[in-house]
């Protein structure tokens, strides 16, 4: 950093090099409204402002450290994916419906919009996925982390009398993407309630 600043997950620095400041942030960086916001939606983000000159070395339980440049876009990960961002980008939170529900993570996620850089989560090297009107997606959501660009989501169930016969996929519920844009995921999937029936 040359003087400028980054919003980090709350004691996620592990070293730094040079001059630096950390400062509790409330409301995931956006005050008070923020906080206001996050306690009724449930969508919990801790965040610390970093400002200096020099490096500032990020990470958290050793997960992958992926890159996403937005140019005046949204994008939306769940906050527990959600690393750092560059100070110019705004954060705020985005009703999900269904699949926060299929995923135990809420109704709600977190929206990072503007231009620059954002650094997201993963367990093992996050994909990629386009998904275009020609090539819609499907994808469990254990395994989703973010989305950018015009998709509309679907949550649908594979729950059927196999499923409760013990006969199922084990794939019980899946998100589905349609439009244009990109769908992260990582090759590893946590715990959701899907999982569970």
């Amino acid at each position: 950093m040359t003087g400028d600043a980054v919003k980090a997950k709350n004691g996620s620095m592990v070293a730094y090099e040079g001059d630096m400041t950390f400062k509790k942030m409330t409301g995931g960086g956006d005050g008070l409204r923020g906080m206001v916001t996050r306690r009724l939606t449930g969508e919990q983000m801790t965040v610390m402002e970093v400002k200096g000159h020099g490096t500032c070395y990020f990470a958290d339980r050793a997960s992958e450290i992926n890159l996403v440049s937005l140019n005046g876009e949204t994008l939306y990960v769940e906050a527990s994916n959600l690393l750092c961002t560059e100070a110019s980008l705004r954060t705020g939170t985005s009703f999900t419906g269904l699949r926060g529900a299929s995923q135990g993570n809420g109704l709600f996620t977190t929206t990072v919009e503007g231009t620059g850089q954002a650094a997201l989560l993963s367990d093992g090297t996050a994909i990629v996925l386009r998904v275009t009107p020609q090539t819609p997606l499907s994808v469990d959501p254990g395994a989703y982390i973010a989305h950018t660009g015009r998709l509309q989501q679907h949550f649908q169930s594979g729950v059927n009398f196999r499923t409760f016969l013990g006969e199922g996929s084990g794939e019980a519920f899946q998100i589905r993407f349609e439009g244009d844009g990109l769908v992260y995921v990582q090759p590893s999937e946590r715990t959701t309630i899907g999982g569970d029936v």
